[in-house]
């Protein structure tokens, strides 16, 4: 044995020495002491007490503070407390992003979205409130669309116009690989730099960097571009979605709407008379913008059984506040406050494909309407 104690957790017993004292002289003597599996041994895939244990490229699956970042986790890391502490796993660090951080941040984002619609500027026309039991039904209850008037000066707003270029750039069908050029490249960088001049934005990053989950804004807009822009595949090998697609412009799978959370894109397909709006199930509790809405919708004949989408909010608003839970609570239901009403997110993360040094790419992020 060795002359000082040595446990592995992957090992089922331990060698200590004991000195025994023999009048002027002591003798070493090993002793081997037997261990339970209870008291030492973790399985590798697990978290089981591995909460405070550092981070190791052996491992199979990780239980450290980041894991959460990088999207390499154990199965069962969300179901221990010591791992979690009080939400994202920096359970003993002043970097943890707290439920309370949450309900403060995301006040403070909603009071710092100054281009978000006026009252004057949006008027919707809800109609049907379909029950839980109508939203698959595939009917049209509203006669009418959901929009009766916008005040399309928003668009002319560096983060709108900015925005809205990046719409057409989609083939909406997965399967089928999506080719970026210059020119949409060009664009995605023109509108993280016109968010980023945005005091939203710049609000969530410096919370982010006290955070230490970024040292520069750059580093913040790089990881931005890949979580929200960085392609993988939905379908069989072909790189054929990203984050951005998804939750913004909409995708059609198998036969159905899948993601398609904007509201302006919805406006400006409406108008197009490419989308029919059928019904909503939720209305949010807001009495201005942004408001939310659960919507039944047909997309050119594709249906979207519940759409959950803010009204009215800016596009850096929507980022922003996705890009938060996504940090903060990848793949839970990540609670904020919206002028004083709670409201939640959830996110995913796609488990597929990574960037970097193995993070994760955005699935979907929408808000949970009841």
């Amino acid at each position: 044995c060795p002359s000082s104690k040595t446990c592995s957790r992957h090992s089922l017993s331990c060698c200590v020495t004991g000195w025994l004292g023999r009048g002027a002289r002591s003798v070493l003597r090993p002793t081997l002491l037997f261990l339970s599996p209870t008291d030492l041994y973790t399985a590798p895939d697990s978290c089981e007490g591995r909460c405070e244990e550092p981070y190791s490229k052996e491992d199979e699956c990780h239980c450290d503070a980041k894991c959460e970042t990088y999207g390499n986790c154990c199965e069962d890391y969300y179901r221990h407390s010591l791992c979690l502490g009080d939400g994202d796993g920096f359970s003993s660090s002043r970097d943890a992003i707290t439920n309370e951080d949450l309900l403060r941040v995301s006040e403070q984002l909603y009071r710092a979205d100054h281009n978000k619609a006026r009252p004057s500027d949006i008027a919707i026309n809800p109609q049907y409130q379909a029950s839980p039991d109508e939203t698959g039904d595939q009917e049209d209850r509203s006669p009418r669309p959901l929009y009766k008037y916008v005040n399309e000066e928003l668009f002319s707003k560096p983060t709108y116009a900015s925005f809205i270029k990046l719409l057409d750039n989609y083939q909406r069908a997965t399967g089928r690989e999506e080719e970026v050029t210059a020119e949409e490249l060009r664009e995605q960088d023109n509108f993280l730099k016109e968010v980023m001049k945005t005091e939203l934005m710049k609000k969530l990053f410096a919370f982010l960097h006290q955070k230490n989950r970024y040292s520069s804004e750059q580093e913040f807009v790089a990881d931005l571009k890949e979580m929200w822009f960085g392609l993988y595949s939905r379908g069989d090998g072909e790189q054929d979605s990203s984050g951005f697609e998804h939750v913004f412009s909409g995708e059609v799978k198998k036969g159905k709407v899948s993601g398609f959370h904007n509201w302006i894109r919805f406006y400006l397909l409406e108008k197009k008379g490419i989308i029919n709006y059928f019904s909503h199930n939720f209305d949010g509790p807001w009495d201005t913008y942004p408001d939310v809405l659960g919507l039944q919708f047909s997309w050119d004949g594709f249906y979207k059984e519940v759409g959950s989408a803010f009204i009215g909010s800016s596009p850096e608003f929507e980022l922003g506040l996705y890009t938060l839970c996504f940090i903060a609570r990848p793949g839970r239901a990540c609670y904020l406050s919206l002028g004083g009403y709670s409201l939640s997110i959830q996110t995913y993360p796609w488990t597929k494909s990574t960037y970097g040094n193995g993070k994760k790419y955005i699935a979907t992020a929408y808000v949970i309407s009841p």
